[in-house]
């Protein structure tokens, strides 16, 4: 046997001592805690390590794929990781299991130190390394007797010690490989978690608002083929956060807990929440991370209950000016207190978007939902805990990472049609797109073309000063290349600046600029 064809068996065995592990430590989180899953966790972990930088980037290449991408990744860097640890075995003994204890030692780390986490959820993951150790030992003293006889001299046959040495080295792989497809099963089991939960959000009926919505003017949404809808369908609608894995939570188990700085802790269930004299709104999110002209950012009609009126029945102490709220899954935002008290707007602890239970995705039971206040500092999906305290003893996730603590949305406008670069044919061309203010409103938008004079847009009615704002242009477009710009102004007279500012620390600025080719 060649020393190639020896290193490529070798990486075999050490792929399918990987995949054992990963069966064993996946059959046993879900056995005992889904959420111990090793590989997440060192998927959460990394999205946790990384510099923020990074993880801007990604999102701006990548948008809503950013976890997909990360999957990918760590599922190359595993393989990757296998295949050296196989080959390391085979050569130079014991390094081989020493690489795969330490990478199980990775693990054990990340899952031990999820939000939520005990001792025990580091057993999955233990267990898991010990079947890989024996299942990778076993496998190379097995091949290295199959290269052993098929150097000695003799009859190629079925039953020379070369051909039964082979049978028994494949014999050990296949096994190997069907104990790694209980990680199919698993998924399947994790997989069944999930819709049945889905199953009971999907039969919840919520119940109808004591303040509903009101009505969209009727000149508020303009049809034009392109241009982002007035309401965005749920399916459609951005997700950025940092839970690689979607909580799976039951809603009867769900429990909010008020603490911290109050003179009345509170803790309230998901039904009590639903009895409660719930409101309906128009909100527009953002995400912090979205470039100049990007496209994280939305618009739903949510349903839910004013944060203020329950912080009103814990009654914050004096001296306090922050809610640290906190998430299923560990994830911590740090939202202004004066925001969630303030009468004039509509911070809710949404149930509903759009007319349905929240998708699981977006924080299916609960979240919060903070009108004017990127998502960073506001916007916690899953959410379970509201914690009453102050900016100098509370930090969160972002703001740990070198975001500013406070995160008001900038005014801004984007150009949905026409696209980049396309090309138009002379005569009238629609020019048209978004623009926010949220909790302030847009008062003017105004278009430049080949850095002629500005010229105001027609805007659409508006919903309320918390949502996007619809508007176009007519340019009767001649022949040759365009540069196409737009800006806003809010109804305090504030127009937004050419200069373009980086979304670090607390989002972009800058006119959206394009390109397009008439003729």
């Amino acid at each position: 046997m060649t020393r190639r064809r020896e290193n490529l068996w070798a990486a075999l065995v050490g792929l399918l001592a990987a995949g054992v592990t990963l069966a064993i430590a996946e059959l046993g989180a879900l056995l005992l805690a889904p959420a111990s899953s090793p590989l997440l966790a060192v998927g959460s972990l990394v999205i946790d390590l990384v510099p923020a930088w990074v993880k801007s980037l990604v999102i701006s290449l990548f948008g809503t794929d950013d976890k997909a991408v990360l999957l990918i990744t760590l599922a190359v860097l595993v393989v990757a990781l296998a295949a050296g640890i196989g080959i390391l075995e085979y050569r130079r003994p014991p390094f081989g299991i020493a690489g795969l204890v330490v990478v199980g030692g990775i693990a054990t780390l990340a899952v031990t130190t999820r939000a939520e986490s005990t001792a025990v959820w580091a057993v999955p993951t233990v267990a898991g390394m010990v079947g890989g150790v024996i299942v990778l030992r076993l496998a190379v003293v097995a091949l290295h007797r199959w290269s052993r006889d098929a150097a000695s001299a003799g009859p190629v046959g079925t039953g020379t010690p070369a051909a039964v040495s082979r049978r028994g080295f494949l014999t050990l792989l296949v096994g190997a490989a069907a104990a790694s497809a209980v990680v199919g099963v698993a998924a399947r089991t994790m997989n069944a978690g999930t819709t049945a939960v889905n199953a009971v959000r999907m039969a919840l009926k919520l119940p109808k608002p004591a303040v509903a919505a009101a009505p969209i003017p009727a000149g508020a949404s303009l049809a034009i083929d392109g241009l982002a809808p007035l309401v965005t369908p749920n399916k459609d609608f951005y997700r950025i956060d940092t839970a690689l894995q979607v909580p799976v939570i039951d809603p009867a188990q769900w429990r909010l807990r008020i603490t911290g700085m109050v003179e009345n802790e509170i803790e309230i269930g998901f039904d009590e929440l639903l009895a409660l004299p719930l409101v309906e709104t128009y909100v527009t999110l953002m995400c912090v991370s979205n470039e100049v002209g990007g496209s994280l950012t939305g618009n739903a009609k949510w349903l839910g209950y004013p944060i203020r009126d329950l912080l009103a029945r814990a009654k914050p102490a004096k001296g306090a000016d922050v809610v640290l709220s906190t998430s299923q899954d560990g994830f911590t935002a740090t939202t202004p207190l004066e925001v969630l008290q303030d009468t004039e707007r509509d911070s809710l602890l949404a149930v509903g978007m759009n007319g349905e239970a929240l998708p699981l995705e977006h924080g299916y039971p609960v979240r919060m939902v903070v009108p004017g206040l990127y998502g960073y500092v506001s916007a916690t999906k899953w959410v379970v805990e509201l914690k009453v305290s102050t900016f100098a003893k509370e930090s969160a996730y972002w703001t740990d990472r070198g975001w500013s603590a406070k995160g008001p949305v900038k005014t801004s406008s984007r150009i949905d049609v026409p696209s980049f670069g396309v090309s138009l044919e002379p005569g009238p061309v629609a020019i048209a797109g978004v623009a926010w203010a949220q909790h302030v409103g847009i008062e003017r938008v105004e278009v430049r073309v080949d850095n002629d004079p500005w010229q105001e847009a027609t805007l659409a009615e508006a919903i309320s000063a918390d949502t996007w704002r619809q508007w176009f242009f007519e340019w009767v477009a001649t022949s040759g290349d365009h540069t196409l710009e737009v800006r806003a102004t809010d109804v305090t007279g504030f127009t937004q600046t050419e200069e373009r500012v980086d979304v670090v620390p607390n989002g972009a600025e800058g006119w959206h600029t394009i390109q397009v080719r008439v003729g």
